[in-house]
């Protein structure tokens, strides 16, 4: 990836159309763009107005808004691809329990909010065990430490998940593998606790443990639209509202210091035309 500077940041972003030389939209279109490399290479969603290239944009589903778009974002439609990799892989409500790692972040909290509305028994890591409540309102039906995934695996732990969301790498991850139920399936989409992968081939041979990759940034057109329909009727919009808080463009940078100190808590959404 080339980076450049100055660039605008933002890494998506949902608004009307108000000027297209494309075919597929016109004005007055409310769309999505996530991924793609935007705010990353090329200028991005903390701007009033965006031009890009309409093959990175997805129309927003009937039922949807550009705020709930947004309440959604980058890592709830990871989240969905995680959920979708799971369906495509045969784990499905009556196939066992579902881990989700960092369950209160943004891609697992809505991985929460989403395999709980499609039945599944889910149980919630996360490093902010005060926030249990919380996340049994979002569908939870067990919330564990972290701390239990901290420490170097053994090659096979005692069977535990039928499938698991990955958000963290590392020692978390490697811990999760080791703990599979046989033929579990693990969408892995983050590096929240480190990039390394300190496991062993074990789960892989011994347990058929399917390990899947999440790319949410380059993710192919037909499966984009795909995921953000299933949002149409798959998401609890009153539950989202509940953990989503709004600020305005000038808040962004004081905002982006606490969210790396771990002081915030849910979605933010930043109105771009709010002063």
């Amino acid at each position: 990836m080339r980076w450049r500077s100055p660039l605008v940041p933002g890494i998506d972003f949902s608004g009307t159309v108000v000027e297209s030389a494309a075919t597929a939209f016109a004005v007055g279109d409310d769309v999505i763009l996530t991924g793609w490399g935007v705010g990353e290479s090329h200028d991005g969603g903390f701007a009033e107005y965006a031009r890009v290239n309409s093959d990175w944009l997805i129309p927003v589903p009937t039922g949807l808004t550009v705020s709930t778009a947004m309440s959604i974002g980058t890592a709830g439609f990871t989240a969905m691809l995680c959920v979708l990799a799971l369906e495509e892989n045969g784990v499905g409500p009556d196939s066992g329990n579902v881990l989700v790692t960092g369950a209160s972040g943004g891609v697992g909290g809505i991985a929460v909010m989403l395999l709980s509305g499609a039945g599944y028994s889910v149980t919630a890591c996360t490093g902010r065990v005060e926030e249990a409540s919380l996340l049994r309102e979002l569908g939870a039906t067990d919330v564990i430490d972290r701390a239990e995934f901290a420490e170097a695996p053994r090659p096979l732990a005692r069977s535990r998940w039928a499938a698991a969301i990955d958000v963290a790498g590392s020692l978390t991850l490697a811990n999760v593998l080791s703990q599979m139920n046989r033929g579990g399936v693990v969408p892995a989409c983050g590096l929240a606790h480190g990039m390394d992968l300190p496991t062993t081939v074990a789960p892989f041979i011994l347990r058929g443990v399917r390990l899947i990759g999440i790319d949410s940034v380059m993710c192919p057109p037909d499966l984009r639209d795909r995921a953000w329909q299933r949002f149409a009727s798959g998401l609890s919009v009153d539950a989202l509202d509940r953990i989503t808080s709004h600020i305005p463009l000038k808040d962004v940078i004081p905002t982006a210091t606490e969210l790396l100190d771990g002081n915030t808590k849910g979605r933010i959404v930043v109105d771009v035309a709010t002063s």
